[in-house]
């Protein structure tokens, strides 16, 4: 057996991210592109890095190929190790049965011989879809401090949004009494974060036990917490004041990378914490003569004669003159033709809006709020000369309009 380490991660990565629609068709969610050069799972795994933690499992399931060859043998995260690293874990057949990962807790069920070779004190789950920059060790010296057996970052949110989260109710030195998903009428406004540390050889017991019961839905909010804490377990809450987003659907993902673009966001990708990626190396990007850009990113080897403003622009991106982008992300190697508009939209890589095409549009025009949203072109998808993409509309990943 391994020497003993002090905490490892399992990192669930394996969600279809149904609620991107066109952006997932392809890729799994933690692989979509964020920012102007990263991944959404560059986050948790740069989280790690700057953490202290040296191994991370990374449990895959829907459409793993470009997410495993993006991680690779983790060496952009410092995860390339003799003793840990980053290891990708798809579900696997046994003697028994071959099956999917059937929730969030069987599948560190099903990666339990994994951690046992590591043999930690502690286990940290996260999830492959949050935008966020956190210490762990913070978190792992407040678990010590109360010797706890599980704890559960929560955000402080609005009354208003609490409905939408599960809510941990807590006491005064905050340890956890109750577990609500979604309440009608929550009773705090202490949200999971989705992230929790568990005492292995507790948290162990209480997957084998979950597997063998009839029902189960094999989840860690709608089975692990409750049995814990209906076993009066010792559970405590962890109080995170940082930025933190779920990108689970179109409009938070839209929002996440706006929010790059505004200094009162909380989120600032340069200050401590460096959030690390695996890039290919382009020239320099090309500002043209007539050009005009304004509170937008642009990233390397863009070759930019438009006009951009509150605009995210991923690597090797054409605007050609009198394009106009506005509230816009366009991801990597697009191209926008002269006299195209882009606004309140997001263009995935390798797709073409033709001459003249609109897509989206500012939600001031919208007479009817509910009709407006954010329009989505799919990878390598063409919008035709002079065509319309509506707001909302999204358009399939390779479709030539």
């Amino acid at each position: 057996m391994k020497q003993q380490k002090e905490m490892i991660t399992m990192l669930l990565a394996g969600g279809q991210g149904s609620r991107l629609y066109v952006l997932t068709k392809e890729v799994a969610k933690p692989a979509v592109p964020f920012g102007g050069k990263y991944r959404i799972i560059d986050f948790p795994l740069s989280n790690c890095a700057n953490s202290g933690i040296d191994t991370v499992g990374v449990l895959t399931q829907y459409r793993p190929l470009e997410l495993n060859s993006y991680i690779g043998n983790g060496q952009p995260w410092d995860l390339d190790r003799m003793n840990g690293g980053v290891y990708i874990l798809p579900p696997y057949a046994t003697d028994k049965d071959s099956q999917w990962y059937k929730g969030t807790a069987n599948a560190i069920y099903q990666n339990i011989n994994f951690i046992d070779r590591y043999n930690p004190e502690n286990v940290l789950i996260l999830s492959g879809d949050h935008i966020y920059k956190m210490d762990y060790a913070k978190m792992l010296a407040f678990h010590k401090e109360k010797n706890a057996d599980a704890t559960i970052a929560v955000l402080d949110v609005s009354l208003e949004e609490a409905s939408r989260f599960g809510i941990m109710n807590t006491n005064e030195d905050d340890s956890i009494y109750e577990f609500e998903e979604k309440p009608k009428h929550p009773k705090s406004t202490k949200a999971s974060m989705g992230i929790y540390i568990f005492n292995w050889q507790k948290l162990r017991q209480y997957l084998i036990d979950d597997e063998n019961t009839p029902g189960s839905a094999n989840d860690f909010g709608k089975n692990i917490i409750p049995a814990m804490l209906a076993n009066h377990e010792k559970m405590f809450a962890y109080r995170f004041d940082g930025y933190w987003k779920d990108v689970g659907t179109i409009e938070s993902l839209w929002e996440a990378n706006m929010d790059l673009l505004n200094p009162q966001s909380g989120l600032n990708l340069d200050s401590d914490g460096k959030i690390f990626a695996r890039n290919e190396p382009h020239p320099p990007h090309y500002v043209g003569d007539k050009a005009e850009i304004a509170e937008s990113i642009v990233s390397e080897g863009c070759d930019i004669n438009g006009k951009l403003w509150y605009t995210v622009l991923f690597s090797g991106v054409t605007v050609e003159e009198g394009a106009e982008l506005n509230s816009a992300v366009v991801m990597s190697n697009s191209v926008i033709h002269k006299g195209a508009t882009v606004k309140y939209a997001i263009v995935a890589e390798d797709a073409v809006i033709e001459e003249g095409a609109v897509v989206g549009d500012d939600p001031c025009n919208s007479a009817d709020p509910s009709e407006w949203g954010i329009a989505v072109v799919g990878r390598g998808a063409v919008v035709k000369k002079g065509q319309v993409v509506r707001p909302k509309e999204m358009i399939e990943p390779g479709a030539n309009r």
